[in-house]
């Protein structure tokens, strides 16, 4: 379009700019808040992550203490409580969680131990936790006598290939407790084969178990 005046140019200017101007602003204004918002929340993500990680660094070096087993369990417990309720959108309650249960058990706290396992099953944010958690709760089940229990914890989280080896050793545990010699000599030659870590302490259980018939 050509304007004949200055005037006319400016008159189309301001009624161009009175008719898309406030969509342009709007547009600007969504656009930086979605960049310093994105921004803000990378920043946060970051410091919530520091910030888990140096709480969870104060958990594992409240197990490695010299206090008695009870006093050191309580502490732990309790720091693995404050992991969940203030960093539950990180892996940090989940380690926290398992090193917990393990200074509960050392401190003769069973029930609690099995517990802070279980809370690890229900809401691992990564199915190799959840595999760990249930390994140790089988652990404790067989110490127990609950065989059955330790049966079907296994049955829930026993697949693929991970961790395979040390399924198998404690189906192995399973059916050592039950009497099933033959069976347990077939789990530890699996565990031993799938590379369980302790292989010799499953070498040297299999190596005690009766002759076969």
């Amino acid at each position: 379009m050509n304007y004949e005046t200055d005037d006319e140019k400016v008159e189309a200017i301001k009624k161009w700019w009175q008719d898309n101007g406030p969509s342009i602003a709007a547009g600007l204004v969504l656009g930086l808040i979605a960049i310093y918002g994105w921004r803000y929340w990378v920043d946060y993500r970051h410091s919530v992550a520091a910030e888990a990680s140096a709480a969870f660094e104060q958990l594992v070096s409240t197990a490695a203490t010299d206090n008695d087993a009870a006093t050191r369990g309580e502490a732990v417990a309790k720091q693995a409580k404050s992991l969940q309720d203030d960093y539950s959108s990180t892996p940090y309650p989940a380690l926290g969680a398992l090193i917990a249960a393990k200074t509960l058990y050392e401190a003769g706290k069973i029930a609690e131990a099995k517990s802070e396992l279980q809370s690890v099953i229900a809401a691992a944010p990564d199915p190799a936790f959840a595999r760990i958690a249930a390994l140790r709760l089988a652990r404790i089940q067989v110490a127990e006598g609950d065989l059955d229990g330790a049966t079907k914890t296994l049955a829930a989280h026993d697949g693929g290939t991970a961790f395979a080896g040390e399924f198998a050793a404690v189906r192995g545990d399973i059916a050592l407790a039950r009497g099933d010699t033959a069976a347990a000599r077939k789990a530890y030659e699996e565990a031993i084969a799938r590379g369980a870590s302790l292989s010799q302490l499953i070498r040297l259980a299999l190596d005690n178990l009766p002759a076969a018939g």
